[in-house]
């Protein structure tokens, strides 16, 4: 039987984590999988930003874990909102 074919519940573990590797790789989320796949995050401040998530940001540091661990400094940065995932607030910045 596929594993498209049975309901979630009656699924071994084995077969939901094949079953969402599959769907990570060529269904809806493909897309942001792929968009993710290149390892970096930017920390910096938001100056401002619109309803479509393009930010303006300020003193941005940008990391890469992979292949090679890389750092860079960009002073300022125009940032499309369709490579954001997602915006965290400081913890340690009192408002």
């Amino acid at each position: 039987m596929s594993l498209f074919n049975n309901p979630k519940s009656e699924r071994t573990p084995e077969e939901l984590q094949k079953w969402e590797e599959e769907e990570l790789n060529t269904g809806n989320f493909s897309v942001l999988t792929q968009s993710v796949k290149n390892n970096t995050q930017l920390l910096g401040y938001v100056k401002a930003f619109n309803r479509h998530c393009n930010m303006v940001l300020q003193n941005v540091k940008e990391m890469w874990t992979n292949p090679a661990n890389k750092d860079y400094y960009i002073s300022k940065m125009f940032l499309h909102g369709d490579s954001v995932i997602m915006v965290l607030r400081n913890p340690l910045i009192t408002s």
